[in-house]
């Protein structure tokens, strides 16, 4: 343990180094372990109480909750510490090597979000428990790159960090209030193989779905119609046909077909519903052709997440960002954190241009400003 907190670019640097990756291929997904270490050892340096949280069900990940003062209230500055899996080939940087070039910080993690975190520990240094009338906590998550189940788990404790949260995912510096839900879906049909000289042999899964993905595509634009939500630059729901797969010869007929789509839903719309929709559609279509079938998520699915315009924490980014809080089409921990009655606001200094890229960066001059940001926040929400 260090009896001091190392310099921000020393932190920086320390958390690129440490790979952390999270995936639903078993042979990509690793520990976060080593960037929790590195967090909690820096905030205990810097008077921080820790908590080292196991996540039920997930060897190796960990959730780390770091308070400074006491009482109820308070704000929480949240961020992931896993990264996506990255293909080094395509990197110019390596991509475990902090890299400033051009007024840039190179490195896996830089923009979405290692970075914040290390942000977060230097706007607070300094702070002691005596300067704030309300706790101030750094809360540092697992797996928000495939399951979330670090804040998954969290919610399901049900016990709150603090009254208002920032989530220091890469908005470019402007406020995000509120986001879509994400749902993925696999269609599965199954059929029966024949000789393909003579249709009557079997029964074709990959025809009967064409015909569900003509029915989807049609639902899709009837949900459109149906929920709207002005805020969003798209301002329905959108759905996405984007994996298919089946049979195994052209003189065949085949016998399996599946189908993997994405959804992202409006607040006030609920997954089990939209799937119990879809479930209907795929039942009509593969009971008519004597087709077997099934419907199943290929993960838990993310709720919409919204926090009213009047919340402190909304109104206070805006006042701070000179930016009115926006709507975004990605999704965030923050319905998790809503579910433990943290009205919760989006806001960190990476780009999601630069998200999930090679040779991701952040801007050098985004640092300042988000210091200068967490420190009026801190001021407002904790001082």
């Amino acid at each position: 343990m260090s009896n001091t907190t190392p310099s921000l670019y020393a932190m920086l640097g320390a958390l690129v180094a440490a790979p952390s990756v999270s995936s639903v291929n078993p042979a990509l997904d690793q520990s976060n372990r080593a960037v929790i270490d590195l967090l909690e050892d820096w905030l205990n340096a810097a008077g921080f109480c820790t908590e080292l949280l196991d996540v039920p069900g997930r060897p190796g990940k960990f959730n780390l909750v770091a308070t400074l003062g006491a009482g109820p209230g308070g704000l929480v500055l949240a961020g992931h510490t896993d990264t996506v899996p990255c293909n080094e080939e395509r990197w110019t940087h390596n991509p475990f090597c902090l890299t400033p070039k051009n007024g840039r910080i190179y490195g896996l993690g830089t923009s979405d979000m290692k970075s914040f975190l290390g942000i977060a520990i230097e706007a607070a240094r300094g702070l002691v428990a005596n300067d704030l009338r309300r706790p101030l906590a750094i809360l540092a998550t697992a797996d928000e790159e495939s399951s979330m189940s670090g804040a998954r788990a969290l919610a399901q404790a049900g016990r709150p960090f603090g009254r208002y949260a920032v989530i220091g995912e890469p908005t470019g510096l402007k406020p995000v209030r509120l986001h879509k839900g994400v749902m993925a879906e696999a269609i599965r049909l199954t059929g029966q193989t024949g000789h393909a000289s003579d249709p009557s042999f079997g029964r074709n899964a990959l025809d009967g779905m064409q015909e569900i993905m003509g029915d989807i595509i049609a639902w899709r634009e009837e949900l459109q119609r149906r929920y709207r939500h002005p805020a969003f630059s798209l301002p329905g729901p959108t759905l996405n046909l984007g994996y298919i797969h089946g049979g195994d010869n052209p003189n065949r007929i085949c016998g399996d077909c599946e189908l993997h789509l994405d959804l992202r839903l409006l607040p006030g719309m609920s997954a089990d519903n939209v799937r119990s929709e879809l479930s209907s559609r795929v039942a009509a279509v593969a009971d008519r052709r004597g087709l077997g079938w099934e419907v199943e998520p290929l993960f838990a699915s993310i709720p919409p997440a919204e926090t009213p315009a009047t919340s402190a924490i909304v109104q206070t980014g805006e006042a701070l960002t000179g930016y009115k809080a926006e709507a975004v089409c990605f999704g965030t921990e923050a319905p998790f954190f809503g579910q433990l009655g943290m009205e919760t606001l989006i806001l960190g200094p990476g780009d999601l241009a630069q998200a999930h890229q090679p040779d991701e960066y952040l801007e050098e001059n985004r640092i300042p400003p988000t210091l200068d940001l967490l420190r009026g926040l801190i001021r407002h929400f904790c001082r």
